[in-house]
């Protein structure tokens, strides 16, 4: 083969590998961006729960409010509250809701929390005696 046809041919393999490594690359960017979109849609999208405590000599309720990072939610509280106590609040992303009432009596605790979801208790805790606590928290409806 004379130099030019081996020239030619190599300039062409050469071309050729560049365009089909530029179309692998604009595929993978193109899987990057849908994967991305998602990420951010699961990170960015609210939802509303509403938060359901009842029982008796409940001292303070401790809950995610929705402020704060989504694995570090700002905790909100309230001391003494009138019960039953209802809270609908919204979250964002995969931010995990979460209600915790405590209650200390010597005469007798009861607590119970509840999660409600688009009309469905999606988390629910009950607990009595001279201390009772009652932790309801959920995995995020948006993480799935």
């Amino acid at each position: 083969m004379n130099r030019t046809v081996r020239t030619a041919l190599s300039t062409l393999a050469v071309t050729g590998l560049a365009l089909g490594l530029g179309a692998c690359s604009e595929a993978a960017e193109r899987v990057d961006k849908a994967v991305t979109d998602e990420v951010d849609k699961a990170v960015n999208e609210t939802y509303e729960v509403t938060y359901e405590v009842t029982g008796k000599n409940i001292d303070t309720i401790d809950y995610h409010g929705g402020g704060g990072e989504a694995m570090e939610p700002k905790i909100e509280t309230v001391e003494k509250p009138t019960l039953p106590w209802t809270k609908t609040v919204t979250l964002r992303g995969i931010m995990p809701p979460g209600v915790m009432p405590t209650a200390l009596d010597p005469s007798g605790a009861e607590v119970t929390c509840k999660i409600i979801y688009k009309g469905e208790v999606i988390k629910e805790e009950t607990d009595a005696g001279k201390a009772a606590a009652g932790g309801c928290i959920a995995v995020s409806p948006i993480a799935g």
